[in-house]
């Protein structure tokens, strides 16, 4: 809003309105807003659902500390969500596509979030909403940013910088290109021609000299009947995609600041990387593909990234509040948007590899404990609980791997998955330089 009312008025030279021309400083102002939101108002969110008695109920599964937590307020998400959209409305260019789109994925798997925590909690109903209608959800939602993706004429891909510019075309500044990045400066005053801006169902992958992969290869047609199936695999993906991150974050949000750090550092690369792909000087000299306005998402993403920072403040160790299903769902779907719409789905098996790890883990101690109970007549572990962060809270349980034999503190155990996920989100920015 205020971008928007500084657009209108910058006739009139209001000084340091300039400022709100550069998505770098828009980007900053949106996380120092959110981040603010979070600590400020979130204290008197807590307070309120304090008050309504909206707390978690917590079974007994023998982990330390569990019991001490009864009582917590959850659906603490709200505050994330909220604290996103002020920094957003107020700071981004919500003209850009790419901008309501990751709106509407923020209110849509909040509101999906917010029913379930409502149902544990005010029906007292423990299973929530169904797994099946949870996953309906989520599919929704993907199909509709899908069918965006494939035909929006505003989605498109420069797969290519031009090589042949001259030196004099080369010299516009990247602030420049930031003013009005839609404008499209070298559009409209260089070689580049608007067809050379294409739809196109390539994306990234690490390892290989382009940088680049096409669905089009996972296609057994050609001609016309490929061109379709290429864009069906791709709508597919990207359902696919959205659906397991926001079921992944929903797992690893376990212990407490657990999800909301995890995610924290995983929103900043993603914000790192739309910077990069929606600037075509940064995109030439990284070798990737440049994506008009996805720059856009960066001040969305700084603004989550100061929502979680701001919400870490009151969900660290021990907590005062939890995000519930209203804030994991709406969390993990952002990254899984987010990913999809800059064309680094593909880096989100190493970006996410905690999301991806808990996932992995839930799912090979149901698979392995269903078959050993067809087997042997009783179902055994693989691993000593899951989702694998509680594994390591665990001690004196029968399974596979008994690493580490002590339990450790949720304390230690949150720091060390922190670490990982920054190790993970140094290396997965390091492969736009590995080929």
């Amino acid at each position: 809003m205020i971008y928007h009312l500084f657009e209108l008025l910058k006739e009139y030279d209001i000084p340091g309105a300039g400022l709100l021309s550069y998505l770098s400083f828009r980007a900053m102002a949106a996380s120092v807003a959110s981040l603010l939101f979070a600590l400020i108002a979130g204290k008197r969110i807590i307070r309120k659902l304090q008050k309504a008695q909206i707390g978690e109920e917590i079974r007994d599964l023998g982990l330390e500390g569990q019991l001490q937590k009864k009582g917590t307020p959850t659906m603490g998400g709200i505050i994330i969500i909220l604290a996103l959209l002020v920094g957003v409305l107020l700071f981004a260019k919500l003209t850009n596509i790419y901008i309501i789109l990751l709106i509407i994925s923020t209110v849509w798997l909040g509101g999906l979030g917010f029913v379930d925590d409502y149902i544990k909690v005010f029906k007292h109903d423990k299973n929530g909403l169904s797994e099946r209608k949870k996953l309906l959800g989520q599919i929704l939602l993907g199909l509709g940013i899908a069918l965006t993706v494939c035909f929006n004429n505003d989605i498109v891909v420069r797969e290519k910088v031009p090589a042949d510019m001259s030196s004099e075309e080369q010299i516009v500044s990247q602030d420049e290109i930031e003013i009005d990045i839609d404008t499209d400066i070298y559009v409209e005053n260089s070689s580049w021609k608007l067809e050379d801006v294409i739809k196109s169902t390539k994306t990234t992958i690490p390892f290989v000299k382009s940088h680049e992969f096409d669905y089009k290869a996972l296609s057994p047609f050609k001609g016309k009947l490929g061109w379709y199936f290429k864009w069906f695999i791709y709508v597919v993906m990207i359902v696919i995609v959205i659906t397991a991150c926001s079921n992944g974050t929903n797992l690893t949000d376990g212990m407490d600041g657990l999800a909301t750090g995890t995610s924290a550092i995983v929103g900043t690369v993603l914000g790192i990387f739309a910077y990069l792909s929606g600037n075509i000087l940064n995109a030439e000299y990284l070798n990737i593909m440049y994506i008009p306005g996805t720059g856009e998402i960066a001040v969305f993403m700084s603004a989550f990234v100061g929502a979680l920072i701001g919400f870490l403040w009151h969900n660290s160790y021990p907590a005062f509040v939890f995000m519930g299903d209203t804030g994991s769902l709406a969390i993990g779907g952002i990254i899984g948007v987010c990913a999809i719409l800059i064309r680094k789905e593909l880096l989100l098996p190493i970006l996410c590899g905690i999301f991806f790890v808990e996932t992995l883990s839930v799912m090979i101690q149901r698979c392995y404990f269903k078959y050993t109970k067809r087997k042997y007549g009783e179902g055994r572990r693989v691993f000593k609980m899951t989702p694998i962060h509680h594994h390591f809270q665990k001690e004196g349980v029968p399974a596979l791997i008994q690493y580490p034999g002590r339990a450790l503190p949720e304390a230690k155990i949150v720091t060390r998955f922190w670490i990982s996920g920054i190790i993970l989100a140094v290396l997965t920015i390091a492969l736009l330089k590995v080929r």
